[in-house]
């Protein structure tokens, strides 16, 4: 365990959001659940209230951010490089999903907290955040429209695999595995036919250059 009695509030919150997590399946996100993780660890309680001074949004960013650096852990560049892009994606989400499993009904409550109005843009941004990490973790570098495109369709994927998940009573979540391979094949599927579209436009069929060729034909 790291020393905590010189560390900062990013340092903080990245060390008390995991033991966090495993009390609020109980206390809630609330802080209770706070103040336990902060006696199990050492911390004051003004301090790590101080910490998290958001509230309860703030406990669940940083232990989604935790669970963020823990996949990455897992799944280093070197296991993810021996991988086609459809495991790679497959492996982040699975990898995301077995670090959850422990806190499964924390992660509910989660997600009700951030389903209330005040906090929909908040949550929106932490579901971002998770698909462009999965995404970059994946060696996924575009910049353009397609940047947005994959983070928003796996980041509704992920979401809908996690509403299954929660649900799950299937041995080792097989049938939030099954749900999420066919989920993948769908993007797999939508990302070739538009790389199709989007061939240069010698490589599509033109009708103004057919006709052309049958008044001039090539000599």
């Amino acid at each position: 365990m790291m020393d905590l009695a010189d560390a900062t509030l990013d340092e903080l919150r990245f060390a008390l959001a995991p033991a966090v997590a495993a009390n609020a399946a109980f206390d809630g996100w609330s802080v209770a659940a706070l103040d336990t993780a902060a006696d199990a660890m050492g911390v004051d309680h003004d301090v790590a209230r101080l910490a998290f001074s958001d509230g309860p949004v703030a406990m669940i960013d940083a232990w989604f951010a935790s669970i963020d650096a823990a996949m990455l852990a897992r799944l280093t560049p070197e296991k993810l490089a021996a991988m086609k892009i459809r495991a790679r994606i497959a492996a982040l989400v699975e990898a995301r999903l077995d670090l959850l499993a422990p806190n499964r009904e924390s992660l509910r409550r989660a997600l009700a907290v951030l389903a209330l109005p005040q906090n929909v843009a908040r949550a929106a941004r932490l579901g971002w955040r998770s698909a462009d990490v999965m995404w970059r973790a994946a060696g996924d570098t575009a910049t353009d429209y397609n940047h947005y495109t994959k983070r928003a369709m796996l980041g509704g994927i992920y979401a809908a695999t996690v509403t299954v998940f929660l649900d799950d009573a299937s041995e080792g979540h097989a049938e939030t595995r099954a749900f999420l391979s066919r989920r993948i094949d769908g993007i797999m599927a939508f990302e070739k036919a538009k790389a199709q579209w989007l061939k240069p436009a010698e490589h599509h069929f033109s009708l103004s250059r057919f006709i052309g060729r049958l008044r001039y034909p090539a000599v």
